[in-house]
């Protein structure tokens, strides 16, 4: 992986979503020099880190990383998404069962 392609990535959907750095920092969870490290391509985020960015600028982590449209991915990246903006509120049994639903195990008990 290229990390200055990735802060490339980073730094044009900032000016697309007319965000600063600082903001993408903050919603991320990172300092502003952290940022500035991933988008110059010195250090590259952890995958809780990377994910918050990518929700932050709405886009998925494999557009980021890779440089795949958030749209090639079709239903599941749109799934992806919508399970990473959701994950903080989900309960571990919600996480349980979606992890069953995505490997194919059906575990209903006759609830």
């Amino acid at each position: 992986m290229s990390t200055d392609l990735m802060g490339d990535r980073i730094r044009q959907l900032l000016e697309k979503q007319n965000m600063t750095q600082k903001e993408l920092a903050t919603k991320a969870g990172v300092t502003e020099a952290a940022m500035s490290h991933y988008i110059k391509g010195d250090r590259v985020p952890r995958s809780t880190v990377l994910n918050k960015i990518a929700i932050s600028l709405d886009t998925t982590t494999e557009y980021l990383l890779e440089g795949i449209p958030s749209d090639a991915r079709g239903e599941l990246g749109y799934a992806r998404r919508l399970i990473a903006r959701n994950v903080e509120q989900m309960t571990k049994k919600e996480k349980l069962e979606l992890i069953n639903i995505l490997m194919g195990e059906d575990n209903e008990q006759g609830d």
